[in-house]
């Protein structure tokens, strides 16, 4: 038994994996997504395929749908503790997958989430969430995240300002995202994304938008499909066994913490499409920087990343921008302020992407922002960065000045004081928590 330095980390050659795989499928125009669930099955008659109606979901109650290439095997009404997506998917979703690899042994399972669900989420349950006291991955192997998209309406979701609740199609009471913000999560997390037909706008439109889903997600393997001619067996050969998903990959807000690419840099159209990636040392001035972000994001479709405040020394703060609203929130505290102890609360690829970038004076505190966009102007938006910074007469000061500058910013990123003996909430220390905290 050995380990091939060409295998992905972890691989055991000689030992086979006997799990039933599972390929994870998204997309925001369920009618697209449900297209690609039918070509797996027509080439995969034995496929279980696993979805969920969240018509009835604020009542309590969501439909369970499963189906192979036969026919329909269950369409049962579920009546869940509370009314919301992370009910259903610790109460139904997951143990409904533990239950079929055990009826159905030997077959693979195809899990369509529904249009407003994102992938994130189903990755965190699977991590999180026992079933019958072990986690699922147990008795399946997640081989990956597959976002679907459509070309007629990709931009169209990505500009909206809409949210989920004016669609009537929140899913839960107090879910108050916006549709871009779920469509780009979709797209962001994805291990491989579909684009599905083409724009209406002809050849150079459809290439647009091939060319801005990889500046949004240049990790993801990307699939084009004809929709008028779909050859179904290349499509399941490029969708399944691919063993893309890694369970250690971050989110995308924290990529560039911990040491992944968080963008690619392409200031030249390609097709009209630019990617601005800004990383600098130096400090935001907290007044520049808010009276300044309106023309940093006015031409950007999607905006992400961290920063940090000359006034909030010790926070991370992430960026979050999409479909014209911003939200920026804490991701816990930088590792140049952590008392030694303090780091093991840490991953393993924060530390190490730390010290491979470590300054003397900065420590790991720096700025990593990428900006996309349609004829966006890369040059303009580097110099509205800049002149937000800390000039070098600034810096002088150093940090008990900047603490006292103006903030509009103060007391949007709370974090929990540090004891004497340097015991805090450990969720605060740990840059995979969700960002919480000023929306613009």
């Amino acid at each position: 038994m050995s380990t091939s330095p060409l295998a992905p980390a972890g691989t055991v050659i000689g030992e086979a994996d006997l799990r039933p795989s599972l390929t994870v499928l998204s997309g925001f125009w369920p009618a697209t997504t449900y297209a690609v669930a039918r070509a797996l099955l027509a080439v995969d008659p034995s496929l279980l395929l696993v979805r969920h109606d969240l018509t009835e979901v604020h009542t309590g109650a969501v439909q369970r749908i499963v189906r192979d290439g036969n026919g329909l095997l269950e369409d049962v009404r579920v009546d869940l503790a509370h009314g919301c997506v992370s009910c259903t998917l610790r109460e139904d979703v997951l143990p409904t997958l533990a239950r079929l690899t055990r009826t159905h042994p030997g077959r693979d399972l195809l899990l369509m989430l529904p249009e407003v669900v994102e992938p994130e989420a189903v990755a965190a349950a699977c991590a999180h969430c026992l079933v019958d006291g072990a986690p699922v991955t147990d008795l399946l192997r997640i081989d990956s995240y597959v976002t679907v998209v459509d070309a007629e309406h990709l931009i169209d979701g990505l500009a909206t300002t809409d949210d989920l609740k004016a669609l009537g199609i929140h899913a839960a009471t107090d879910d108050d995202r916006a549709v871009a913000d779920v469509v780009v999560r979709q797209i962001e997390y994805a291990d491989t994304i579909v684009l599905w037909g083409t724009s209406p706008g002809g050849e150079f439109d459809t290439s647009r938008l091939s060319v801005l889903l990889d500046r949004m997600a240049p990790w993801a393997t990307q699939v084009r499909v004809d929709a008028d001619l779909v050859d179904t067996h290349a499509l399941s050969r490029r969708l399944r066994g691919t063993r893309r998903h890694r369970p250690d990959t971050p989110g995308v807000l924290t990529r560039g913490l911990e040491g992944y690419p968080l963008g690619a840099h392409e200031p030249h159209p390609d097709c009209g499409v630019v990617s601005v990636l800004f990383r600098t040392r130096r400090p935001f001035h907290p007044e520049r920087l808010h009276d300044a972000l309106e023309e940093i994001n006015g031409e950007a479709i999607r905006s992400r990343g961290h920063l940090w405040l000359a006034s909030q020394p010790e926070t991370v703060i992430a960026w979050d921008f999409a479909g014209g609203g911003l939200g920026l929130g804490s991701l816990g505290r930088w590792l140049a302020v952590l008392p030694d102890e303090l780091w093991a609360d840490t991953s393993d690829h924060r530390r190490l992407a730390a010290a491979l970038d470590w300054d003397p004076y900065y420590g790991d505190r720096h700025q990593h922002l990428v900006f996309i966009g349609l004829d966006l102007a890369a040059a303009d938006l580097h110099r509205t960065l800049a002149a937000c910074l800390l000039t070098d007469a600034e810096l002088a000061d150093g940090e008990e000045v900047w603490r006292s500058y103006p903030d509009p910013f103060a007391g949007c990123f709370p974090l929990v004081t540090l004891t004497p003996d340097g015991s805090h909430a450990p969720d605060l220390s740990d840059s995979s928590a969700d960002p919480e905290g000023e929306s613009a």
